[in-house]
C-alpha cells in the first residue's frame, strides 16, 4: 500500500478573502495534512506540545505563531502537553489574495518575502506573538471589507518583524519556488537540486555561473545568506527527510541516495540540524500518516 498525506479541502470558498477558526480544546486531534491555501496558526497554552512543518519537529512553548505555506505538510499533537484548555485560532487565506502583479509593487516586497519563505514555514518570535495576539484575538470581531484591511495589516506586520525562523528545509516542499532575482544563482541552486545525490564541488558550480570560485561564493553567499556547502547540505537533508517518510529504505541506503557517503558523517549532520536522529526523526512521523 502506498501511503499518502491527508489532503485537507478547507471550508474556505473562491468568494472568501479568508476564514478565521476560533476554539479552546483539550487536545490537537487532527492528523499530518497540507492544502493550497496559506495557514496562520496562534496557539496559546500548549507548552510541550509538537509541532511537524515539512521535515522540522519541535516541541512548542506556551505561545507561539507560524505561517504555513501553500501545500506544506503540518501539523499540531498533543505530545508532552498537560495543558486542558488550549486556545487556537487558524486563519487560512487563498494563495492569490494577493495578485501576483500586486506582490511585484515595492510597497509589498516584504510580504512577497515572507510569503516565499512561508513555503518553509515560519515561526514569529515570542515579542511578535506577544505584540499581534491581541489583534489576530479581535479580527473575528471585524467585518467585510474592515476584516481584510485588518489581516493584512497584521501581514505586514508580521513580514517587517525580526527575528522570524525558518522551520523546513529547503527542498522538502516539492512545489517551492524561489526569486533570487539572479539568473546565475536560480541555475545554480537548479543544478544542486538535480545532482543533489551526486558529488558537487564549488568549483563546477562556480563554472556554471561563469564566475571565479572565490567571486560564486562571496556572490552566493550574499544573494542567498547561506554559504555554497551550507545549502548543498541543506538540500540534501531536505531529501534525505523526505526520503525517511515516505520509504522503507534502510538510513545507510537515505544516505547513500542523498549524496552522503559517510554514514557517521551524515548521522552527525541530520542530528546537528534536525536535533535528532535519522532514526528517531523516522519514528517521530509513525502514526501521524495515514494509508490509502
Amino acid at each position: 500500500m502506498k501511503s499518502t498525506l491527508l489532503r485537507e479541502i478547507t471550508p474556505l470558498t473562491q468568494s472568501d478573502c479568508f476564514t478565521l477558526f476560533s476554539r479552546v480544546k483539550s487536545e490537537f486531534d487532527f492528523p499530518l495534512h497540507y492544502h493550497e491555501e496559506f495557514e496562520l496558526n496562534f496557539i496559546q497554552n500548549a507548552k510541550n506540545a509538537r509541532r511537524v512543518i515539512g521535515d522540522h519537529i519541535e516541541e512548542i512553548d506556551e505561545l507561539e505563531l507560524v505561517l504555513v505555506g501553500s501545500n506544506l505538510q503540518h501539523a499540531w499533537f498533543t505530545h508532552n502537553s498537560k495543558s486542558g484548555e488550549i486556545r487556537e485560532i487558524t486563519i487560512q487565506f487563498h494563495k492569490d489574495l494577493f495578485d501576483e502583479k500586486f506582490l511585484r509593487r515595492n510597497q509589498l516586497s516584504f510580504i512577497r518575502t515572507m510569503l516565499e519563505k512561508s513555503l518553509r514555514g515560519i515561526l514569529f518570535s515570542k515579542e511578535t506573538t506577544q505584540q499581534l495576539a491581541p489583534r489576530i484575538m479581535e479580527l473575528n470581531q471585524k467585518q467585510g471589507f474592515d476584516s481584510v484591511l485588518e489581516l493584512m495589516s497584521i501581514l505586514h506586520d508580521l513580514s517587517i518583524s525580526r527575528n522570524m525562523r525558518i522551520l523546513s528545509d529547503a527542498s522538502f516542499n516539492n512545489t517551492e519556488q524561489y526569486t533570487y532575482n539572479s539568473r546565475r544563482i536560480e541555475k545554480t541552486l537548479e543544478y544542486m537540486n538535480h545532482n543533489f545525490d551526486k558529488p558537487i564541488t564549488l568549483n563546477e558550480v562556480a563554472r556554471l555561473a561563469n564566475m571565479s570560485d572565490a567571486a560564486f561564493s562571496r556572490f552566493f553567499k550574499q544573494r542567498t545568506g547561506n554559504t555554497f556547502i551550507d545549502s548543498l547540505t541543506e538540500i540534501r537533508l531536505g531529501h534525505a527527510s523526505r526520503m525517511l517518510i515516505d520509504t522503507t529504505q534502510s538510513i545507510a541506503e537515505v544516505a547513500y541516495h542523498c549524496g552522503f557517503n559517510n554514514i557517521s558523517n551524515f548521522n552527525r549532520i541530520f542530528k546537528k540540524k534536525k536535533s535528532c536522529t535519522p532514526k528517531d526523526f523516522r519514528e517521530s512521523f509513525s502514526g501521524t500518516r495515514i494509508f490509502i
